[in-house]
Order: C-alpha cells, then sequence, then structure tokens
C-alpha cells in the first residue's frame, strides 16, 4: 500500500514529527528493499519553505498559516498513487483558530483517511468540538491511544464507538547496550540520576523536581537532576529562557544548584534510549491530569525504566499494575518520599524497572506498526468516498496572497497616511483617525488569521495614533497634518465610532494583555460620550465595538443598558421609515449602507433581542435586491446615491461599501449558519477582483493596494488607506469564512446532541 502522511516531520524538533518519522518506518518494515511506500506531506510552522532539510519522502511542504497550501495539498494527494492517508492531529501544528485551516484539506480528499489524534481534550471549545467532530466525519477510523480517550471521544464529542480504534504510542525497538556511553558523562558518572527529557515549558511542572531536591540530597548526596531538551520553540520565541533560568535561580536559592544540570540538545532516539536506560529514575511531573497521550512517557515505560509521574490521564492508565509510581500535582513532598524509598530500597526500583521492560515489549514499533498495517487495509476495503466538489462556496485560488506591502508603504511612525497619488502616499493630506482605526482591526485580524508577524509590528503604531487623538474628556480628533499639528477640534461622530469599534475588537481579541489594558483604558474614557451619538451611522460603528466589548465582558451591565440605548434610534428610525416596498432607516442609501443592518445583528447576538434581529435580516434583504440582483455587487454609487422613489446612483462606487457588505454577510452567516449568507459574502469581496460593473479589478497585484472607487471612465487609480484597508478586511474575512465554511454546517449537530446529552442527563 501507499500511504500519504500529513503531519509535522523531521528534522523539526516536535514530538509528533518523530511519531510520524517512526510510523512510516514501522509501516515500511517489511518492504524487502526498505523503500517507503508513499510520501509525507509535511507542516511547516514558519513560511519559510527551506526552514528545515526535509529528507526526499516529503514531497509537499504546507506553511501552516497558509490557507491555500492545504488546498493545493489536498489536489496533490488526489492526484497521486497513493491509497490512503494518515493525518497526525493536534490542534497547534494547523493553522488558524485551534487548527481549523486542516478541515479544507480532509474534506476534499478522495482517499481513505485514518487521523490520530494525539490530543483528546475533556473541555474542548466550541470551535475544538466541531474540528474533532468533522475529521471523524471524514475519517474511516480515528486513532487514539488510551482508553481514556476512547471514553472521551464516545461521551463528549458523540463520535461512534465503531469508527474508535485504541492503539499505544510506539517506542524503539531498542535493547540496552552494556557499554553505554552516558554513564560516563560527568552528570551521570557515580551518580544517581533522576532524568526528565523533553521540550522545555512551564506546563512540565520541572520545578516540583527543583523543590524535592533539598530532602532528597539530603540523605543521597550523589543525586544528580538532568533535564535533557531544549525550550520548546514557541516559548523560546515569546520568552526566551525565562523558565529554564528561572529554574536555575530556583535550585542555587535552595543550595541545590550543584545536583541539577541541563543537557540543552534535541538528541536522536538511540541517544535517548541510551539516556533512559542509564538513569535510575524518571521523573513526569506535569502539571494538572490534562494530559491524554505522552510520547515521552511511553518511551521511558518502553526502555524499562523505573517511572514517578504526577496522575496525569496517559500515566495513571500506563503506570497500572505495578508499572510506575504516582505523586500528587505539584507535591514534592511526596515525590521527594517517594525517590528515598526507591534509592532505600533497590529491589523495589528493580522491581519497577522489570514490570515496565515487559509490558515496553508490547509497545515496541515493529508491533505497533503491524496494528497500523492492518487497520490501513480495512480502510482500503471500505467504498472510497463521494465527495460533493460544488459544496465548497469560497474558491481559494482566486483569492491573491496577503501581502502588507502596500499597508507599510502608507504607514510611519505616526500612523498611516489617509491618501496616495497613484500607488504613492500623498503626505500633504496627512492622517485621519477612521483610516488608523481601521488599520487596527485590520492588523489584529491578520494576526489572528495568519500570525502575521508584520500586522504585529504595525499594531503598536495605529493604537498609538488612537491615543495621541484622544483627548482629556474621552472624546477624540479624527485629522492630523503631516507635522504632527492637529487639524480639527473634535472629530465626526463616524470616525468616533469607527475608533470604538476598534479598541472594543482589540479588547475582545489582543495578542497580549498590556495591548487589551491599554485600549480598556481608552474605551472607558470614551463611554460618557455614547450618550451624544445622533448620527446613525456613528450610533452603528459604536455598537459594534460596545458588542465585541461585551462579548468578553458579558457581566457588564452597565455597558449592556448602554448598548439597549444607542440600539433605540436605529430602531426608531427604522420603524419610521419602513413601508411596503421600502425597507430601510432613512429616506435614502448613502454611504457605508450595510453598516445599519450589520450593527443590529452584532447588538442582537448580545442582547438576544428577536426585534432587532428581524430588522436586521429584513433590512439586509432589501440591500440584496438592490445591490446583487445583477448577479455582482452594484454597490449604491456616491455620486448621487438613492433617494426613495428615485434611482440609484451607478458611480462612484466605493470600496468601503463593498467591505460593508462583505461584513454584513459574515455575521449573517456567522449568527444563522445559513450558507446563502456565505455566499454572498464572497460574492461582494470579488468586486474588487473584476466581479462589478466595469468588469475591472480594483485590487492591484503590482502595488499591493487598492485603487479608491469605481467611476464612469474607469478607475481612480489612487491607492489610499481607506480603499486599501477595505480590501485587506474583505480579503481576511473571506479566508475566516474558509474557515467556517468547513466547520459551521456542523454546529447545529453539535448543539442538537449536547442538548439532548443535557435533558438526558437532567
Amino acid at each position: 500500500m501507499k500511504i500519504a502522511y500529513i503531519s509535522s516531520y523531521t528534522p523539526r524538533e516536535c514530538g509528533i514529527a518523530t511519531f510520524n518519522y517512526n510510523l512510516i518506518r514501522a509501516i515500511n518494515a517489511d518492504n524487502p528493499d526498505g523503500t517507503l511506500n508513499g510520501f509525507v506531506v509535511a507542516m511547516n510552522d514558519s513560511d519559510k519553505l527551506d526552514e528545515y532539510d526535509y529528507p526526499p519522502e516529503v514531497k509537499l511542504i504546507v506553511r501552516q498559516e497558509q490557507q491555500k497550501d492545504y488546498i493545493k495539498a489536498a489536489e496533490f494527494i488526489n492526484n497521486s498513487n497513493v491509497d490512503a492517508c494518515i493525518v497526525e492531529h493536534e490542534f497547534g501544528i494547523y493553522g488558524g483558530e485551534s487548527g481549523v485551516y486542516l478541515l479544507p484539506l480532509i474534506s476534499r480528499l478522495e482517499k481513505p483517511l485514518i487521523t490520530i489524534l494525539h490530543t483528546v481534550l475533556r473541555e474542548p471549545t466550541f470551535m475544538q468540538q466541531i474540528i474533532i467532530r468533522e475529521i471523524a466525519k471524514q475519517s474511516s477510523r480515528i486513532v487514539v491511544m488510551s482508553k481514556r480517550a476512547v471514553q472521551f471521544l464516545q461521551n463528549i464529542y458523540h463520535i461512534p464507538k465503531e469508527k474508535i480504534q485504541r492503539i499505544e504510542h510506539g517506542v524503539p525497538d531498542l535493547e540496552p547496550i552494556e557499554s553505554n556511553p552516558v554513564k560516563n558523562l560527568p552528570s551521570f558518572r557515580n551518580r544517581k540520576v533522576l532524568f526528565t527529557f523533553g521540550l522545555i515549558s512551564r506546563n512540565k511542572g520541572l520545578e516540583t523536581v527543583v523543590r524535592a531536591l533539598p530532602a532528597i540530597v539530603e540523605k543521597h548526596p550523589d543525586v544528580m537532576y538532568v533535564i535533557l531538551g531544549n525550550t520548546h520553540p514557541g516559548v523560546r520565541r515569546n520568552s526566551g529562557e525565562e523558565y529554564r533560568d528561572s529554574l536555575k535561580r530556583m535550585a542555587k536559592a535552595l543550595n541545590v544548584e550543584d545536583h541539577l544540570t541541563f543537557i540543552n540538545q534535541f538528541v536522536s532516539e538511540n541517544e535517548l534510549h541510551n539516556y533512559l536506560t542509564a538513569c535510575d529514575i524518571y521523573v513526569t511531573p506535569y502539571l494538572n491530569e490534562a494530559q491524554i497521550t505522552s510520547g515521552t512517557l511511553s518511551y521511558a515505560v518502553g526502555s524499562g525504566a523505573a517511572v514517578l509521574s504526577t496522575p496525569y490521564w496517559h500515566a495513571q492508565e500506563l503506570l497500572e499494575n505495578r508499572r510506575g509510581r504516582l505523586f500528587g500535582f505539584r507535591d514534592f513532598e511526596s515525590l521527594a518520599s517517594s525517590v528515598n524509598d526507591l534509592l532505600d530500597h533497590p529491589e523495589k526500583l528493580t522491581a519497577l524497572k522489570k514490570n515496565a521492560f515487559n509490558y515496553g515489549l508490547n509497545l515496541r514499533w515493529p508491533a505497533i506498526g503491524r496494528e497500523y498495517t492492518r487497520l490501513l487495509e480495512e480502510a482500503s476495503m471500505q467504498p472510497r468516498p463521494i465527495k460533493n466538489k460544488t459544496r465548497h462556496i469560497i474558491d481559494s485560488d482566486i483569492i491573491p496572497e496577503f501581502n502588507l506591502t502596500h499597508v507599510k508603504r502608507l504607514t510611519d511612525d505616526t500612523g498611516i497616511v489617509q491618501h496616495a497619488k497613484y500607488g504613492i502616499p500623498n503626505l500633504k493630506e496627512g492622517y485621519c483617525l477612521d483610516d488608523n482605526s481601521r488599520a487596527l482591526i485590520m492588523a489584529l485580524m491578520a494576526y489572528e488569521q495568519n500570525k502575521s508577524k508584520e500586522a504585529l509590528e504595525l499594531l503598536p503604531i495605529y493604537l498609538s495614533y488612537i491615543q495621541y487623538m484622544q483627548m482629556d474628556d474621552g472624546n477624540f480628533r479624527n485629522f492630523l497634518s503631516f507635522r504632527r499639528e492637529y487639524l480639527d477640534e473634535v472629530g465626526s461622530e463616524d470616525s468616533f465610532g469607527r475608533t470604538i469599534w476598534a479598541l472594543g475588537y482589540l479588547i475582545s481579541s489582543a495578542p497580549n494583555n498590556s495591548y487589551r489594558e491599554f485600549a480598556e483604558e481608552l474605551f472607558q474614557r470614551s463611554i460618557p460620550h455614547f450618550k451624544t451619538l445622533h448620527h446613525l451611522r456613528g450610533l452603528a460603528n459604536t455598537i459594534i465595538g460596545v458588542s465585541y466589548y461585551l462579548a468578553v465582558h458579558p457581566h457588564d451591565d452597565g455597558l449592556k443598558d448602554e448598548l439597549s440605548q444607542l440600539t433605540k434610534p436605529l430602531i426608531h428610525a427604522y420603524e419610521s421609515h419602513r413601508d411596503n416596498k421600502w425597507h430601510w432607516f432613512e429616506d435614502k442609501l448613502s454611504y457605508d449602507n450595510a453598516i445599519l443592518p450589520l450593527a443590529l445583528l452584532h447588538s442582537s447576538e448580545i442582547t438576544g433581542d428577536s426585534r432587532t434581529l428581524e430588522i436586521a435580516l429584513e433590512s439586509i434583504e432589501f440591500l440584496d435586491r438592490l445591490t446583487l440582483s445583477k448577479g455582482y455587487l452594484s454597490p449604491v454609487g456616491s455620486d448621487g446615491w438613492y433617494y426613495r422613489n428615485g434611482s440609484m446612483a451607478l458611480f462612484d462606487q466605493q470600496a468601503i461599501e463593498s467591505m460593508a457588505m462583505v461584513l454584513m454577510y459574515f455575521k449573517a452567516f456567522d449568527i444563522s449558519g445559513e450558507k446563502q449568507y456565505l455566499s454572498k459574502m464572497y460574492l461582494c469581496f470579488q468586486w474588487f477582483l473584476g466581479e462589478n460593473t466595469l468588469r475591472l479589478p480594483l485590487y492591484d497585484h503590482e502595488t499591493k493596494g487598492c485603487c479608491d472607487g469605481l467611476q464612469p471612465g474607469g478607475l481612480n487609480r489612487n491607492q489610499g488607506a481607506e480603499s486599501t484597508l477595505a480590501y485587506f478586511i474583505s480579503h481576511l474575512l473571506v479566508l475566516k469564512g474558509l474557515e467556517l465554511e468547513s466547520v459551521q454546517s456542523d454546529e447545529k449537530k453539535v448543539m442538537i446532541i449536547q442538548a439532548e446529552a443535557d435533558v438526558e442527563a437532567a
């Protein structure tokens, strides 16, 4: 059989990469020439395709945060001669929220699929539960490595028992060697060694062992605690070696620094086996029970090590029947007592090692590989899945690569310049609050969507501009000259509302607490001005910002009241102007029209008010008939607007109008799950790419900017901040829609199942 393996892969320092490498060789062990039947699709944690020197079996690289790569991977596999696919799953190695980018890949696969779950959460988020259910739906079998994981999949994720297979974690097929070189290392020679290995991060609980050392060393002064492994790459990027250094400081404060050794490297399996067979006691001091699978623990048992562990789920199962001992989470006193007991009684230590070694014989890769081979043979005998190729609404191939070149060109250390002459910043026009607020939203979305470092670096610039424009009374100015001179005494209600939107969004989606606290301070100072708003679009933008705030502060009753008061004028305006043919908030449709129903969608989601939602959906339908009737988006032109009983202006069509439509339909889809809204969102986005009245693309592939509008004679070739940000916000929402397309259809099913389970439990 030829197999396609989708996973991280060596030489990437990742436990799942190592697992996949071993699994491939175990499955192919019976090949007489040792060849690999199939290939690897390697998940990259970098946008650099040459980040790792992959071996020849890697035929395709998927960059973790690039959605298009996942679609291309599905096409590559479908066009290959493989008989089946194996996916190694852990939420963190795939892109998007909780690794949702994997779903468009597997939903397009036309080969039998087996998925190996390395993580099964007892308390998944809603998105995590939907993702696992969708993976199960697309897979012939789901493989987990513990009995508890089987129970979780059945009882929490409601996956049929017949789809689930338990196959324990494989371990190297190695025997202890007589002249083990590790025993001659300074940290091992003439020492009793406590040992831990793996990627280092705070959740590993290594401080528990360090705290236990004084009581251990008092009775056994020849003890050395050896920690083997690099700091986890993600931890190292964000915090450097802060955790490792804190352990060193702790050891020094406890006067046991001479009994702690770090070996900061990623070793081969042969070397690791030597370390495990050379140590006296192996310790896994994880901080909580939520560890369904531990490859390091499996390796230790497979090597015949004497294991002491906290009682996380996998340890409870793997160490039963005297294959190891458990001690309490953070209970360094109990750990010290167990270590001293084993070192004082070598016969107990020997018994633990013997029990572990004997059980580990069943875990060696040749035996585990045969179990997977049988599973693959069964999967290949099943009918091939029939995929509906037309069901995917969003075509990722036509979406340009995300590129912030023009945004960065318009941005300096003050903020984003509001206008451009063609693709060149027009510094004479200075800056405005509207655009910097939009830029803040865009930067946050880009970081959320694809972990864009460029966007994260831009974020404090836009936030700083907003802070600079806030006055002592909490209101905001709007315009600033290139020389940083204020150009108005107070900004418009529109600019105020857009700023509240940006701050609320930042509060709900901040990449760290520092940004969130900064945004909350600005937001709170602005609240007194909510009562002074009169214009509908200023109110609408503010409603959206307050809704984002309340999404993460649901118990702020004062802001809930503010939201209700802000919503009432929109409801009143709609009911005052509506008749049988005219379902709108004013006697005309002017600019940024879709922002009005969008605001009501946000408000209804927070308040649960059915009348607010009813008006939102009715006005959306009215806007549909006016702007989408030709099969493409033709928004209300700014050269005359559209008055009741009049005719609709065709030009100038503005980018913010299209962006508002994209935002509106995305939110309607998010709330209702109805795919008609997703389809309309995508149709509106295509306005930027040429599906419009003049069949001209406004997005400029050369400059990476967006033209300022669609005019009777063609394009307004200037590419200012407003239009460019409108494009990128729309672009990022379409990518988000591509995610949700893969999961939203299952949400209602999950909710029904959960409700039924709740009723049954009650």
